[in-house]
């Protein structure tokens, strides 16, 4: 199934929150005029996209309009999806190593939003195409997320190190990168903690994994992606800021579209933080670990 149509469907509820629905600003449509703008931004602004990025869109739609002299709504919405697929910074592929060198994906979010269950999805994704993977069970101080991510290691038939609860979780990495390099890998995917009740500690963990992975690997190629919840909506905001202090984070998955979540937040994030959205994932199926398409996201929004 193609990003559009998955996404479509995993908005289904979200679209039939009148709130939160973009579209309702056209199914309401009697003219390109004062009351349209308004709802418009209002409804922006609701979906979580952020107050300043509604009122700047609205303003440069309402240019448009007025340059163009368009009227219906159905050419309106289309130069608001571009408008709003434009705040996306392309999103380069997480995995960028040939089978000659190594890739090391760091998974980085707090607690509930997903992170294990997305790295299984991805392992298993690459497993299908072929790479030799190794995960790295980074999250000592979860006991559950070490037994989870074996049994996706076990479904996609990857390799998998981890440690004693409550374990050194640079140790761990440690032990996978060097394990990913004695069976010949092409990438480490790396789970960690992600404990906000002692958020000072959880930084300087992270910190210490990427002394580690710079020093084992400096030659490899890579990646952190932050999970977040879309259900978390502004609080995903202030998530992708705090972790965004100590991990180089180069791009955002976007996990349970599927649910009432408004999903305007990955705007906000690619807007005022400059970080691409690289996966959503609309379900707990494997497949429903999708690339991100920024026009397809912003065409299926005002479906």
């Amino acid at each position: 199934m193609k990003f559009f149509e998955k996404i479509k469907q995993s908005l289904t509820k979200t679209r039939d929150n009148a709130a939160a629905s973009l579209r309702g600003a056209f199914d309401a449509f009697t003219g390109a005029n004062d009351e349209f703008f308004d709802d418009l931004e209002e409804r922006l602004i609701l979906s979580d996209a952020g107050a300043d990025f509604a009122a700047r869109v609205v303003e440069e739609l309402r240019e448009i309009v007025k340059s163009r002299g368009l009227r219906g709504a159905e050419e309106i919405k289309t130069e608001l999806a571009k408008l709003i697929a434009a705040a996306f910074p392309e999103a380069p592929s997480p995995l960028t190593a040939d089978h000659y060198s190594l890739s090391i994906v760091l998974f980085v979010g707090v607690n509930g939003v997903g992170k294990t269950t997305t790295i299984g999805k991805l392992a298993a994704k690459y497993a299908a195409e072929g790479k030799r993977v190794m995960l790295a069970a980074g999250d000592t101080f979860r006991a559950a997320a070490a037994d989870q991510l074996e049994i996706w290691a076990e479904r996609a038939n990857c390799g998998i190190v981890r440690g004693k609860e409550g374990g050194d979780p640079a140790a761990v990495i440690y032990d996978a990168i060097a394990a990913a390099k004695a069976r010949n890998c092409d990438v480490v995917i790396c789970d960690t903690a992600g404990r906000l009740h002692n958020k000072s500690n959880l930084m300087r963990e992270l910190e210490k994994i990427d002394r580690v992975i710079t020093r084992e690997a400096p030659d490899a190629s890579r990646q952190t992606l932050l999970v977040i919840d879309a259900v978390t909506g502004q609080n995903g905001l202030f998530q992708a800021k705090e972790f965004s202090k100590t991990s180089a984070v180069t791009g955002v998955v976007l996990t349970k579209l599927d649910g009432t979540a408004k999903g305007g937040i990955v705007i906000a994030i690619a807007e005022q933080l400059g970080i691409p959205v690289v996966y959503v994932g609309t379900g707990e199926k494997q497949e429903d670990l999708i690339e991100f398409d920024a026009e397809d996201f912003a065409n299926a929004i005002l479906e």
